[in-house]
């Protein structure tokens, strides 16, 4: 097992990263199970509930690029706090909400503080982990994202199996406080990298303070422009199909297995093992052979789901390899994002590749409807999920492989046209 062979201060950053993405899937998933409740409590339409979780995705892209800048200036694990703290107080702040309205901004703020943990939890992995287990420690604190969602549908069918849900629901919101634990973890036992700190003291001795915009420079642009589209291609397909093929089987196909539990668990439980698998194979067949494994097997499975015959129990089967593939081609990303980008600024490089794509990818469900409107359902989810996909293909092959790469304090112009030139000529 790999995680003998790293030492207490690794394993220390492991679980507070762990925990802190764990609790941020709890914290927005919780969501998703009140939206019945709310629309009989306060009359919520599908439209508003719609409009609040898209502003979550909107407000988390930009968080997630501003806290991966104020990584870059202010430290990792001061931003990790900050970031836990504000989706934890914006989460209890929910539970007190008494109007679309207001819920609408607490959970608009919620996903500042949502989309900047990630960014920063999975450079300060990458900085900490030895190069030979990266993909491995930042895939396994990936798959924290399907123990949060397990651990918010437990919680949600026990809370409302014992208080009313008009107020069970505001209970769960509450639950939001717990982060404040790890918090307090973090605070006492996680430092700032190696590697960070020292390119801080040597930008120091320079008089240099850094410039987020550097990802926009010539020796950087071509890699963070594909690295972009490969983020955009990943959570395209994700949400194209994970809120369009739900009512596809349901409207199309006549299924009703969708709707409960056992389908639920066995989904969360591809999606948990999906992760491992991939962060595994990141770094035993490398980042880029990875992305392209996982997205081609994607792409076809959604693919399937619109031609063969498909009733009740195969769907419920079917639910593991599709949480498997999904949620796998995630696990590298971390590692990969962290590896194309110099130290001084991997935060920003980092938060923005990756909320680009979640900015861009969230337009893929209203293409879907668009799309909707001149083929079948099955076809416009089919089409989107290839084109997304196949994006994460080409993407993949255009950008230099980077398993096992060492990630040193600080690289000169020289070193960065060197890595650069890879992705450039094959651009």
């Amino acid at each position: 097992m790999w995680l003998k062979d790293t030492n207490a201060s690794e394993r220390r950053v492991l679980t507070a990263a762990f925990a802190g993405y764990g609790v941020d899937a709890f914290d927005y998933m919780i969501y998703t199970f009140m939206i019945s409740t709310l629309a009989i409590v306060w009359g919520l339409s599908k439209t508003e509930a719609g409009n609040i979780a898209t502003a979550a995705l909107i407000t988390s892209a930009i968080g997630g690029w501003a806290a991966g800048v104020l990584a870059d200036r202010f430290g990792r694990v001061r931003v990790l706090q900050l970031t836990v703290a504000w989706f934890s107080v914006f989460t209890v702040l929910s539970g007190f909400t008494n109007s679309y309205e207001q819920l609408l901004f607490t959970r608009a703020m919620q996903g500042f503080g949502f989309g900047g943990e990630w960014s920063v939890g999975s450079v300060l992995i990458a900085e900490s982990i030895q190069a030979r287990y990266r993909g491995k420690a930042v895939g396994l604190v990936q798959s924290s994202w399907a123990v949060g969602w397990a651990c918010a549908a437990i919680a949600y069918w026990a809370v409302f199996a014992f208080v009313e849900p008009e107020l069970a629901w505001r209970i769960l919101f509450w639950m939001g406080a717990l982060p404040a634990v790890i918090i307090f973890y973090i605070r006492r036992k996680v430092q700032d990298p190696q590697v960070y700190t020292d390119t801080k003291a040597r930008m120091l001795e320079r008089g240099e303070t850094g410039n987020f915009l550097e990802i926009f420079s010539r020796p950087l642009i071509v890699r963070t422009m594909l690295a972009s589209l490969l983020a955009t291609g990943m959570q395209g397909g994700y949400y194209a199909v994970t809120t369009w093929l739900p009512t596809y089987l349901k409207t199309e196909r006549n299924l009703s297995v969708l709707n409960t539990s056992s389908y639920l668990l066995v989904l969360i439980l591809g999606s948990f093992i999906g992760y491992l698998t991939s962060a595994w194979l990141s770094d035993r067949i490398g980042r880029r052979k990875g992305f392209i494994l996982f997205g081609v097997c994607a792409g076809v499975l959604v693919s399937s789901y619109m031609l063969i015959p498909i009733n009740d129990t195969a769907m419920l089967f079917l639910g593991f390899p599709l949480g498997f593939f999904l949620s796998g081609v995630f696990s590298g990303m971390g590692a990969f994002l962290s590896e194309l980008f110099p130290s001084r600024v991997r935060g920003s490089a980092q938060g923005f590749c990756y909320n680009f794509g979640r900015a861009v990818g969230a337009i893929c469900p209203a293409l879907v409807g668009y799309l909707s409107g001149s083929l079948t359902l099955g076809v416009a989810i089919g089409v989107m999920a290839v084109g997304a996909y196949t994006l994460v293909v080409i993407a993949a092959l255009l950008l230099p492989e980077t398993a096992g790469r060492e990630l040193e304090a600080d690289e000169t112009a020289s070193d960065l046209k060197t890595a650069a030139a890879p992705a450039a000529a094959a651009s």
